[in-house]
């Protein structure tokens, strides 16, 4: 079974995002949910982003990396939407990665915005919506496809479902698709079983 550590969306881990982690629990596996924002649950996108502004990117890179410092090596990096990018972040810069689970974004492994090359033999598995206004208007979609490409269909996959909705995998918010949520936790945890 997958140790996995799931960093929460830029509304905070709500709790929707711990019913995400029950249902990757449910298929037994560990699932960490760190929160980043020591409580704070913002309202909004909006808010969740003034908050970032605040709270600021250094110090949330920090606690993330405390989050995950006495955590194994060998963990699956989860993330939802904004915490699919420090997700992806570890799974690039911390040796040790077993996979990663990208949830509504993903950055590009080359070019401006990279936070380096994707790790040798990691596998990924990337899931958003084909009209969501962040994952598919915003190039995550494009930077999916290319790293998919880059690590090759034995280990990358990309899910794309129809919908316009963000955070489509949080049952506590309106934007909440309890079908390709359902099918999102289900690759998933073929994903994770596939990891041994």
């Amino acid at each position: 079974m997958a140790d996995i550590v799931l960093f929460h969306h830029i509304q905070g881990l709500t709790d929707g995002v711990h019913a995400f982690a029950d249902q990757l629990r449910a298929g037994g596996h560990t699932v960490h949910t760190p929160d980043l924002f020591d409580g704070e649950r913002p309202a909004t996108i909006e808010d969740g982003a003034a908050l970032t502004k605040r709270i600021g990117g250094a110090a949330l890179d920090e606690r993330a990396d405390r989050a995950v410092a006495d955590l194994p090596k060998d963990l699956v990096y989860a993330g939802i939407s904004w915490g699919a990018a420090t997700a992806q972040r570890l799974a690039q810069t911390r040796p040790g990665a077993r996979g990663a689970l990208l949830y509504e974004s993903c950055l590009p492994v080359t070019g401006e915005w990279a936070v380096g090359p994707w790790p040798d033999g990691v596998p990924v598995q990337i899931h958003g919506m084909d009209k969501d206004p962040f994952f598919a208007l915003e190039g995550d979609i494009d930077s999916a496809r290319e790293l998919v490409g880059i690590v090759g269909p034995e280990r990358g996959e990309l899910f794309v479902y129809p919908g316009d909705a963000h955070l489509f995998t949080d049952s506590s918010l309106p934007s909440y698709d309890g079908d390709a949520t359902a099918l999102a936790v289900r690759r998933s945890r073929e994903f994770l079983d596939r990891l041994g």
